[in-house]
């Protein structure tokens, strides 16, 4: 069964940076369009960013400017590099196939994500 495993997460000031990696199993093609997905406490999960098959992206608006999606097809990784955090971007990530608009995947598809915590 193809897997989606996150990693990167960790405790930085408001300001700072991290990178996000998401290890496909397999071919990261196979999954097709991919998100990256956040889950702040008593918040229910919400997109933040992805990236379909021709390469188009889109970002919430909440973290356009700060956030850039990539895939590398030769390491099947997605990465998420996350700039200017704020604390509100405190959250466990995930990353998952990204289904349309308004939709999520299956609720059993969901790997063990990244704790972010962003101290102000």
């Amino acid at each position: 069964q193809e897997r989606l495993v996150e990693s990167g997460g960790g405790l930085v000031q408001t300001g700072g940076s991290l990178r996000l990696s998401c290890k496909a199993s397999g071919s990261i093609d196979n999954f097709g369009a991919l998100g990256w997905y956040r889950r702040a406490p008593g918040n229910a999960r919400e997109l933040v960013a992805h990236i379909m098959p021709d390469d188009n992206i889109e970002y919430a608006d909440s973290v356009k400017g700060r956030f850039a999606i990539s895939r590398d097809t030769a390491e099947n990784i997605l990465s998420l590099q996350m700039d200017n955090l704020k604390p509100e971007d405190t959250a466990v990530y995930y990353c998952n196939r990204y289904m349309g608009p308004g939709l999520l995947p299956p609720s059993d598809s969901w790997g063990q994500g990244t704790q972010v915590t962003v101290t102000s």
